[in-house]
């Protein structure tokens, strides 16, 4: 990955995991909590695709699975968001532009309901069965609906951020600096046009200065008729 996607995913990922832990999860709703860094990981994976997204899963879950008040084991939420941001890089739009929001809302609602599943999957197999007690369909139905009316003010903006990080103009001025000088061929073509430019209007004028001999040729004729 590159730095400024490097730099930009750090820092979205700790501010989403602060204000999950400092706010949302404070918030007491019932059922699930809604999963910021969860929209993140998406935002992000569907700029920069599998790799990047897997990537920027994997190291969002690790920080998440370390960061307190965790009370899992280390490494299962990352396995989690790894998958996730793998499978939404899958779907990564050609322009790294969305034509609708109905696709998007229908990958928010999968990926939900998705690291839910894997999530409670995971922690089956290491003896966690919390999710049996609060009720599994409860959970699915509420991850759901919190991340589907959370996503149209989290999704999109990491987006635009993601995509205005790409294009950054302090890297383009890097890579072109780093281009080979063709000024000097594109003068030596402009000089060519010039020059048969030059030798076209000359020659214009050659053609002007025959039909206008010709025209007074024609007059003296006339005149010596009459």
């Amino acid at each position: 990955m590159r730095v400024n996607r490097i730099l930009l995913s750090t820092s979205l990922v700790v501010v989403a995991l602060v204000l999950q832990v400092s706010v949302l999860a404070r918030l007491h709703l019932p059922g699930a909590v809604p999963d910021l860094l969860l929209l993140t990981v998406l935002g992000l994976a569907m700029v920069y695709g599998h790799v990047g997204g897997a990537l920027v899963g994997f190291g969002a879950g690790l920080l998440a699975d370390l960061a307190p008040p965790a009370d899992h084991a280390a490494g299962r939420y990352a396995l989690v968001l790894s998958v996730i941001g793998y499978a939404a890089g899958l779907i990564k739009p050609e322009n790294g532009r969305l034509k609708s929001a109905t696709g998007p809302m229908l990958v928010v609602v999968a990926t939900a309901i998705g690291s839910t599943l894997l999530y409670a999957g995971v922690g089956a197999l290491v003896g966690d069965t919390a999710a049996r007690h609060v009720g599994l369909p409860s959970l699915l139905f509420t991850a759901a609906l919190y991340d589907l009316l959370l996503a149209p003010f989290v999704v999109p903006g990491i987006m635009a951020l993601a995509r205005r990080a790409e294009n950054d103009p302090l890297a383009e001025s890097a890579s072109s600096a780093k281009k080979p000088d063709i000024s000097s061929g594109w003068l030596s073509g402009g000089t060519g046009l010039r020059i048969g430019g030059q030798r076209g209007g000359l020659g214009g004028l050659k053609v002007k200065a025959a039909r206008a001999r010709t025209a007074r040729a024609g007059r003296i004729k006339g005149v010596k008729r009459l």
